[in-house]
């Protein structure tokens, strides 16, 4: 029997495609793939807090509403451990594989990924992957598993500027009912740093602290919480 995988089986509006500020290109390819239209096995490649993991998030939630079988590995968690958890997992629909680069250079996962590669060609099963570097960029000690990588349909993601940053917090401020001003925004830039993990992790706190004190979220509430 294989390990039990985490399936995320719960999906807030901001994983979804709505919640996504970049390349709608993107968005179509992995849309028709969710819906089962297309059987197109994809990379998407790009910086830290390009979108990577929220398109794949939101491949796996609109599958899960057509009935499909998705799965999603975060591969920071998996590393290490690809030969226990990967094989037999080509029966579902969908599989998104999301940060190649903690797995590349380790002999054992890349050989068990260049194994459950060819498998779920076999099988039919649609594969996404996604890294930071393109496949030649990731030092693969395996050449083969490079170029069946290289096959696939790559999809770059650029990096959002502050623009899109700040669309990014604002959209999931609105859908949680939130008011965030410029003088935050820049405040929040200013103490916190642009990563947009960061950012939005931020965002989550303020929602609940904010509630908690029934208070508007102002530059001095922010300023007292990230002091404590």
């Amino acid at each position: 029997m294989s390990p039990q995988i985490p399936l995320t089986l719960k999906f807030s509006n901001d994983q979804g495609f709505d919640g996504f500020v970049g390349s709608r290109d993107s968005v179509s390819a992995l849309q028709t793939i969710a819906n089962g239209e297309s059987k197109e096995w994809l990379y998407l490649s790009g910086a830290a807090g390009s979108g990577k993991s929220h398109l794949l998030l939101a491949t796996c939630a609109l599958a899960q509403k057509q009935g499909r079988r998705a799965l999603y590995f975060p591969l920071t968690v998996f590393a290490g451990r690809l030969q226990e958890v990967l094989p037999d997992q080509e029966n579902a629909d969908i599989i998104c594989l999301d940060g190649l680069e903690h797995c590349a250079g380790h002999q054992e996962d890349e050989t068990a990924l260049f194994h459950f590669h060819n498998r779920a060609r076999v099988a039919g099963t649609v594969v996404i992957y996604a890294a930071r570097h393109a496949p030649h960029g990731l030092s693969l000690l395996i050449p083969d598993l490079q170029s069946r990588l290289g096959q696939c349909t790559r999809l770059n993601l650029e990096s959002l500027d502050d623009d899109g940053r700040r669309s990014v917090l604002l959209q999931r401020a609105l859908q949680r009912g939130l008011e965030l001003d410029d003088a935050v925004l820049d405040y929040m830039f200013k103490r916190v740093g642009r990563d947009l993990l960061t950012l939005t992790t931020l965002l989550d706190k303020l929602d609940r602290e904010s509630l908690a004190a029934q208070r508007k979220i102002t530059v001095p509430f922010l300023r007292k919480l990230l002091e404590r």
